[in-house]
């Protein structure tokens, strides 16, 4: 085996495991703070016992890997260059005439990788494991029991009434800038038992009630009753219609296209969809950005003793890229700059900054 394939596989090796052992740590920080969130916010709530709650932190943790994913290759490549600069392992491989694009190329190839897996395969069982997150979450913790689901079949919607009551709505069509649903059928339960069901061509969403529409009334044991207007009591609003389409969270990489689709062609905004779906393709390019941030600073600290330098910038670095991101994705979502823009921009400004910092540092 040729010298720059064992340098290759020994560069690569101790990458896999410095990013491993950080992000390891990380995660566990992150479920114990989620664990006591999720304590402090179900303490009233007698379903919410401390083994439901463990079960709950222990769905959002793939979630929240993908989160700090980033950071843990921010702080595990530093913490690897360093290790290996300490060691004069850097040193020699320089006097041997090794640069510093070769012995980088090992953690970008491997960081790529990891962002390759993570987005398709990593993030549709995430994906799985959010969506039964969030249903605990609206079950036990806000005691919610709408639900809603757009399918090729049409919109179906759970809602809860006063007095215990619930129905189940399925539109054909849905205009969202009235509310209004076309072709509809409201089938009334009490309980488990049906206890009435209309049909309709149309119910407008009022305030605090359904506006049916020329529809027939169905009730066990008595003939339909054609009608021409009828009120159908519902806690629904309009922002409550749009949040209840599953998250981009809840939904995986290969979905997200088709559903983003379906949206859009039922006439719902899908700018959140996008951008996620949009953040995911730029990861495994954030993760080889997060190498080269991280090879500025810590390639040279060992000679300019800088070990409070390298952390002190790495923090600094991880700080500003996860505010940079936030503001990024708020304009995003607000539709004030383009979609790609949103979900590029962190990668690329993370991109141009680390390349054009080890450009002036080794070359200039």
């Amino acid at each position: 085996m040729s010298p720059w394939k064992t340098l290759f596989r020994y560069i690569l090796a101790q990458f896999f495991v410095w990013c491993a052992s950080v992000f390891l740590a990380m995660l566990l920080i992150v479920f114990l703070l989620d664990y006591i969130e999720l304590i402090r916010r179900g303490g009233s709530r007698p379903e919410a016992t401390l083994l439901v709650l463990l079960e709950m932190a222990a769905l959002k943790q793939p979630h929240m890997a993908q989160q700090i994913m980033p950071f843990a290759i921010l702080f595990g490549t530093m913490m690897a260059f360093w290790r290996m600069t300490r060691m004069n392992e850097l040193v020699v491989a320089r006097a041997a005439g090794v640069s510093v694009w070769q012995f980088l190329t090992p953690p970008l190839a491997g960081s790529v990788f990891v962002g390759i897996v993570t987005v398709t395969i990593f993030n549709p069982i995430a994906s799985i494991l959010q969506s039964r997150y969030e249903a605990l979450e609206s079950r036990i913790l806000r005691g919610s029991g709408d639900q809603l689901s757009l399918s090729r079949s049409g919109l179906w919607l759970r809602q809860s009434e006063k007095g215990g009551n619930n129905s189940v709505v399925h539109a054909e069509r849905l205009l969202p800038k009235h509310p209004e649903l076309e072709d509809v059928m409201i089938l009334s339960f009490d309980d488990i038992q049906l206890v009435g069901r209309i049909d309709a061509k149309r119910a407008v969403l009022r305030s605090g009630s359904w506006e049916v529409s020329n529809g027939i009334r169905w009730s066990p044991g008595k003939p339909p009753e054609p009608f021409e207007r009828v009120m159908v009591a519902t806690n629904l609003t309009p922002t409550k219609i749009q949040e209840s389409f599953a998250s981009p969270e809840t939904m995986s990489f290969w979905e997200l296209p088709g559903f983003i689709q379906l949206l859009e062609s039922s006439g719902f905004g899908a700018q959140r969809h996008r951008l996620y779906f949009n953040r995911l393709l730029s990861l495994p390019f954030l993760f080889s950005a997060m190498v080269l941030i991280a090879a500025t600073f810590s390639l040279r600290m060992q000679r300019r003793g800088g070990t409070t330098l390298m952390i002190a910038g790495g923090i600094i670095s991880g700080f500003l890229l996860y505010l940079l991101s936030n503001i990024i994705f708020a304009l995003g979502l607000a539709a004030t700059i383009p979609v790609s823009l949103a979900a590029w921009t962190p990668t690329g400004v993370s991109w141009l900054l680390g390349a054009s910092l080890l450009l002036h540092l080794e070359d200039g």
